[in-house]
């Protein structure tokens, strides 16, 4: 298996660490005097830099390493759920953004201390804490293997441990004076730089394979089986696919509604904008932009389907997709850049799934660092003895630093988590997210059309919708020998029950008798 790397992956590899260091002497040179510019850019932030900050975090290292799978074994269904989103934007815009700005919040869990109480915002907050270090550890983890294959040719634990190491090290290192200023401005550049990296190998792919446009289209339109993968949308109503129309305008929608207002890491970027309509404007845009995008990554798969399982079409031989790697099974996308793509491109693709890591890395950093001062340490300082602002600031470096060792902890713990259980963590990790949505959609469903809830049906209702999606993964279902029909519902409609069960806790509690106010401690 062709996996060195070259002396051209090298040099591009050397330019995007040259380049890395630029950007973080650049964006650091102006040291935060307060958290509202640490955290928030001073609310100075344009618009459409922020969009593609947005952007750039939403779309992590596993969409750049399994977006391209999805399209190989599916169709284009993944791109039609790019409504989901639209939709999500329009209704997080008019219903949410408005009320962060009006309240002058850092954190979207502020809502809840000002309706609910303190308790409520931290219960919230940890929520998310725990979710979002899952995720991102899971991320930093998938990327970590990524690189390890490309720069190290094997996935020893001391390789996947040196790749996150070198990973998390340069995520801290953009974000760590600048705060999230230097984060939305090297999220642009990251974002340019993994976007052109999947351009050009969509573009070696059309010109390796020996076909016009026309016939690969054709291709795919009548792929073995019957199947047709150049299909938009499916209407059937079939609750097992997650990109059915029926899930996209339910599940799909629910999930984005979430990952935009009630995900620290992707809210805190809307509240860096001048005012709620820039704010939503941004939130827009980056919804709009994401379609070309997953297009690209889609459209590799559907060439690499053509690639790997149309001998018929191809001239020459052509080996097999299904390998592989050091005993592990790997995607087509990685096998396919591991044995096919040429110097110079390799060390451009390893260069993109390193900018969409850190991406991820370096927004988790500075958003989680603000739900750790803002929503518990000040509340609790400011109890015992005022501190200045710069104090805030220092804290924020802190626990900036202590959540980006945990990230790279999490990613270690992954790798001997998969090693020795059999059990289907990284399937868990990668999706934990959701178990967090539920309650919290749940929650700020009551929070905005009802005037019911108290702090302990908030605190019940976040416990409910994590335990409802619990019960509904496979490997509960099997342990708790539950109906295997249950196994059957995609995510979404798991979301669905999860929100609507805690949505119905939430509304057990009496009319909030809390005097709404300003004051987020």
């Amino acid at each position: 298996m062709a996996t060195s790397f070259g002396t051209l992956d090298w040099g591009v590899l050397a330019l995007y660490m040259l380049l890395l260091f630029a950007l973080s002497w650049y964006f650091n040179r102006r040291k935060s005097e307060n958290t509202q510019d640490y955290f928030l850019g001073g609310n100075q932030m344009s618009f459409w830099v922020v969009a593609f900050s947005v952007l750039a975090t939403t779309q992590s290292a596993a969409t750049f390493l399994g977006g391209p799978d999805q399209g190989f074994r599916g169709t284009y269904a993944y791109v039609a759920a790019t409504i989901a989103p639209i939709i999500a934007a329009l209704l997080v815009s008019k219903l949410l953004i408005p009320k962060f700005y009006h309240y002058k919040v850092t954190t979207v869990y502020e809502l809840l201390n000002i309706r609910f109480g303190g308790t409520s915002m931290r219960a919230a907050g940890v929520m998310y804490l725990f979710g979002r270090l899952f995720a991102s550890g899971a991320r930093l983890y998938l990327a970590a293997i990524a690189v390890a294959m490309i720069l190290y040719s094997n996935i020893e634990a001391e390789s996947i441990i040196s790749a996150a190491f070198i990973m998390t090290a340069l995520g801290f290192l953009v974000t760590f004076l600048g705060g999230i200023r230097s984060v939305i401005w090297s999220d642009l550049v990251q974002f340019l730089i993994y976007s052109l990296s999947a351009l050009a190998v969509l573009v070696f792919l059309y010109v390796t394979i020996p076909l016009s446009l026309g016939e690969m289209l054709a291709a795919l339109e009548n792929a073995p089986g019957g199947q047709n993968k150049l299909q938009f949308f499916n209407f059937a109503f079939d609750f097992s696919d997650p990109f059915a129309v029926i899930s996209i305008l339910t599940g799909i929608v629910l999930l984005n509604f979430g990952n935009s207002g009630l995900d620290q890491d992707t809210t805190q970027r809307l509240l860096t904008c001048k005012n709620p309509r820039e704010g939503g404007r941004s939130l827009i845009m980056a919804t709009i932009m994401a379609i070309p995008l997953i297009f690209v990554f889609i459209s590799i798969g559907q060439l690499l389907h053509i690639f790997y399982e149309r001998p018929d079409l191809m001239q020459g031989s052509i080996q097999t997709a299904n390998v592989e790697f050091s005993g592990e099974k790997i995607t087509v996308f990685m096998n396919f850049i591991l044995t096919q793509i040429p110097d110079g491109l390799k060390g451009l693709v390893t260069v993109g799934v390193l900018a969409a890591a850190i991406s991820t890395i370096n927004s988790g950093l500075n958003s989680m660092s603000s739900v750790v001062v803002q929503d518990f340490y000040r509340p609790w300082k400011d109890r015992i003895n005022k501190a200045s602002e710069k104090h805030y600031v220092y804290a924020g470096r802190i626990s900036m630093a202590l959540i980006g060792f945990a990230l790279f902890l999490m990613a270690v713990l992954c790798f001997y988590w998969q090693q020795y259980t059999d059990m289907p963590l990284l399937n868990f990790a990668l999706s934990v997210m959701v178990f967090a949505y539920s309650g919290l959609l749940g929650v700020y469903f009551t929070l905005l059309f009802t005037k019911r809830g108290s702090t302990a049906s908030v605190l019940s209702a976040l416990a409910v919708g994590f335990i409802v999606t619990l019960l509904q993964q496979n490997y509960i279902v099997d342990q708790l020998g539950l109906p295997d029909s249950w196994k059957e519902l995609a995510f979404s409609w798991q979301l669905c029950i999860g929100t609507a069960c805690a949505f119905l806790v939430c509304l057990s509690g009496n009319k909030n008798t809390l005097t709404e106010n300003t004051n987020s401690s």
